[in-house]
């Protein structure tokens, strides 16, 4: 019966169900758009980063989109960290401890 008002120019902005949901989003300090890159390479859990190369990841996720920011390698180190080890240190789950 009533429709909601969208001021003109403003769109809904989409949400990515997929990557929310995800069990990769249980990591502490990471990104939904970095999720959606190991989604979209083919990484659904976090033990699948297990042993996996933090730079080789990066390089699949530019091999998908050229433009790929540098700062998502950070949150795959971080992502990488906190898949192999068992206690980890909670100052070092945040992506900009990664940086270079």
């Amino acid at each position: 019966m009533f429709e909601e008002f969208q001021p003109p120019g403003r769109k809904k902005k989409k949400v990515d169900y997929e990557a929310l949901h995800s069990p990769l989003n249980r990591i502490p300090g990471m990104r939904l758009e970095v999720v959606r890159d190991l989604i979209d390479i083919g990484i659904a859990h976090i033990e699948e980063l297990r042993g996996r190369s933090p730079e080789a990841l990066y390089e699949e996720i530019q091999n998908l989109r050229e433009n790929t920011a540098r700062e998502r390698l950070f949150s795959l180190r971080m992502a990488v960290y906190y898949a192999e080890t068992e206690d980890p240190d909670p100052a070092l789950l945040q992506p900009h401890r990664w940086a270079d």
